[in-house]
């Protein structure tokens, strides 16, 4: 008799499964669209990484900017004096201005690395974040899937601007 209950009950179990996995079988798809780029280009979080990657890099900028001015400045000046200037001179200049130059060079890599290094640590932030606000609005309005790259997106399932605002109002 036991084995009975079980067994039933277990049959009750299994066909209120099926039932339920069929109603939701029924049930519309959901599907949203949120891009990516436009939540880097204007989310409030992007702009100030950006801010605070310009502040950061602002002192270098500048040195580089100085540094490239006295670059042409002497390299000119090399120019005009070349015709008045002992050979000797004029080559020991030469060597300065190869090395200033190698040294102009180095720096000016060395900043793009560092800039472009920066800038993708406050990216991944950013992306990390808006992943985060995506996946919330997905379970809260139980949307079945969202994508983050498409071809064409309809304007009515193009969730962007409520990730936008909610990544802008989460502070």
């Amino acid at each position: 008799m036991n084995k009975l209950v079980r067994l039933a009950a277990a049959g009750v179990l299994a066909a209120a499964t099926t039932v339920s996995v069929a109603q939701q079988q029924d049930a519309p798809i959901k599907i949203g669209y949120v891009s990516l780029e436009r939540i880097i280009r204007e989310s409030s979080a992007a702009k100030s990484a950006q801010d605070r990657i310009q502040q950061e890099f602002s002192r270098r900028d500048k040195d580089l900017q100085e540094m490239a001015a006295r670059l042409k400045q002497t390299s000119e000046k090399l120019e005009r004096d070349a015709t008045v200037i002992a050979e000797g001179e004029r080559m020991r200049r030469q060597r300065e201005l190869a090395d200033l130059d190698r040294e102009f060079q180095r720096k000016q890599r060395e900043f793009r690395e560092d800039i472009n290094q920066r800038r993708n640590e406050e990216l991944a932030t950013v992306i990390e974040r808006a992943n985060r606000v995506i996946r919330q609005i997905a379970e809260q309005e139980r949307y079945d899937v969202i994508f983050q790259d498409a071809v064409h997106v309809s304007p009515r399932i193009d969730v962007t601007e409520k990730v936008l605002r909610a990544l802008n109002s989460a502070k």
